[in-house]
């Protein structure tokens, strides 16, 4: 080591971390009925069975874990999935069009770089968490094959003050 330089330490960069990082949640909607069978407005389509209990398994999924605020897509299986977690927190559903089918990633970025959002849940599609694992991939933020984006699974993400992930984890659906 070169006298005068100082190096830091581990410990001293991981309180760093976790200091600066905020969390995300984004958990793709529980299973829903099948478009195709489906007579209505696709906003409309419910949960199935299995959907709602996905739902409700969702509130021993976060019971660890610190939650502020829940937004989601304005569409019903989506409100549906997080019904159970935000009433077990007392917490409002907050909907907004970023998290809608076909918002991509720019509609998810929105909160991500909301310096005053953390430990936030986003309740959206499978199109925008299709384009995430893309992006978090192509980033080398996960390797290729790492989690998924199936019915009913979650990504904990940390993003840093710029809104951008700096590491993230996969929850399958319950």
């Amino acid at each position: 080591m070169v006298e005068g330089v100082e190096v830091a330490r581990p410990q001293e960069a991981a309180r760093l971390d976790a200091l600066t990082l905020r969390s995300f949640y984004i958990v793709r909607h529980g299973k829903a009925g099948n478009p195709e069978k489906w007579v209505g407005e696709d906003r409309q389509r419910p949960l199935t069975k299995k959907g709602k209990k996905q739902a409700e398994e969702l509130v021993d999924l976060f019971k660890r874990l610190p939650v502020s605020s829940i937004f989601s897509s304005d569409y019903l299986r989506c409100i549906q999935t997080v019904e159970p977690l935000a009433a077990a927190r007392r917490l409002e559903i907050k909907r907004s069009p970023s998290l809608e089918f076909g918002s991509g990633l720019e509609g998810l970025g929105e909160f991500l770089a909301d310096r005053a959002l953390d430990d936030v849940v986003l309740s959206t599609h499978g199109d925008i968490v299709f384009e995430l694992v893309e992006d978090l991939v192509a980033r080398e933020v996960i390797k290729a094959g790492e989690g998924g984006y199936e019915k009913g699974s979650t990504w904990v993400l940390e993003v840093d003050e710029h809104g951008v992930t700096e590491r993230a984890r996969f929850i399958p659906a319950p």
